[in-house]
């Protein structure tokens, strides 16, 4: 633990050092929404709390996931050099494409989104990125083949249920696989929308997983989150209120999907539930919205996401992310128990 806490730390002062100058490219580039989905004459909650964030440059998930993949690539051979003994539950490299591979792919997934956004490249689209359907066709597409790797390359096919035991899904573990990992991308995008909410969220979530990682010594998993972590502890300190830096969909597609491959490769398929449930109730309550308006062409909530409603209520925007972040400790809490037990 002492060598992944020191791991955390040279993360932290390599991102914390690199993100002044990132912010200050972003601005530059003007990287940020030129148009945004509500016009001047909403002025319900929502669509006041989108317009004042609408010049603060988004694309803060690009340096993270720039960085701790150079780490991880230069500090995985030094650890071996040093002797340090690495540990692993699959096999290494396998285990270590499928992790990057996830992170990389879905990252590049958000880049090319938030580009076309921000550049206003798709006149046609009405400059929204990427169309919905294209984009969760590209999101089946890659769990579909991160969930094949976890298969046949790694031989997981496992879920571990608390006070049941181990349930083998056989080839149905691919497309279960695929689901989590494009819900949890999806799910983390949609609780990107208020400052702090997302990343410290992640944060804390992801501390729940270092300790999960390290009790089945898995040292690649534990490098990889422990430099994650450094990157998010960094980026947050100009993500909380009020945010001069956002993830951007390359963040949040990124993290969201790495999230669920790291719950899915510790074995504890039910703690990513119960850690992750915070952003699954955000993106289950947009996705009821879209659904009861399509089909019932009404609302069935006033306003949707969730953090959106408790801001409709009169919650500001500090305190919604604040006790999110609060419920999420207890769920950490309550997720490792339910593992260990």
């Amino acid at each position: 633990m002492g060598i992944l806490l020191g791991v955390l730390i040279v993360s932290f002062l390599i991102h914390a050092f690199s993100i002044v100058p990132f912010i200050d490219f972003l601005y530059k580039l003007k990287f940020f929404k030129k148009k945004t989905a509500v016009s001047k004459e909403m002025v319900d909650e929502a669509s006041s709390h989108i317009r004042s964030k609408s010049r603060t440059p988004e694309g803060g998930g690009l340096l993270i996931l720039t960085i701790t993949s150079l780490i991880f690539a230069f500090i995985m051979p030094v650890l071996k050099q040093l002797g340090f003994e690495i540990t692993h539950v699959y096999p290494i490299n396998d285990e270590i494409n499928i992790i990057f591979f996830t992170f990389i792919s879905f990252g590049l997934l958000g880049l090319y989104d938030d580009v076309v956004k921000f550049f206003e490249l798709d006149r046609e689209s009405g400059y929204t990125g990427l169309k919905t359907r294209y984009k969760f066709l590209i999101q089946i597409t890659l769990g579909l083949i991160i969930g094949a790797m976890m298969y046949i390359n790694l031989g997981v096919d496992i879920i571990h249920v608390p006070f049941f035991g181990v349930i083998h899904f056989s080839f149905w573990f691919v497309p279960l696989a695929a689901f989590l990992i494009v819900t949890f991308a999806n799910s983390v995008n949609i609780t990107d929308g208020m400052d702090g909410l997302a990343s410290g969220l992640l944060m804390i979530s992801l501390f729940g997983f270092l300790l999960l990682s390290t009790s089945v010594l898995d040292t690649p998993l534990s490098v990889f989150i422990a430099l994650w972590l450094g990157g998010l502890i960094a980026f947050l300190y100009f993500n909380v209120f009020p945010a001069r830096l956002f993830l951007g969909d390359v963040g949040a597609l990124a993290f969201g999907a790495a999230f669920a491959t790291v719950g899915i490769l510790t074995g504890k398929v039910i703690a990513l539930m119960i850690i992750g449930l915070p952003f699954l109730l955000e993106g289950f309550s947009s996705l009821i919205q879209i659904f009861w308006v399509k089909v019932f062409h009404k609302r069935i909530l006033p306003i949707a996401p969730l953090h959106y409603y408790l801001l409709k209520i009169g919650w500001p925007e500090p305190k919604i992310v604040q006790r999110a972040w609060l419920v999420a400790i207890m769920l950490v809490v309550f997720g490792i128990w339910l593992s260990i037990i």
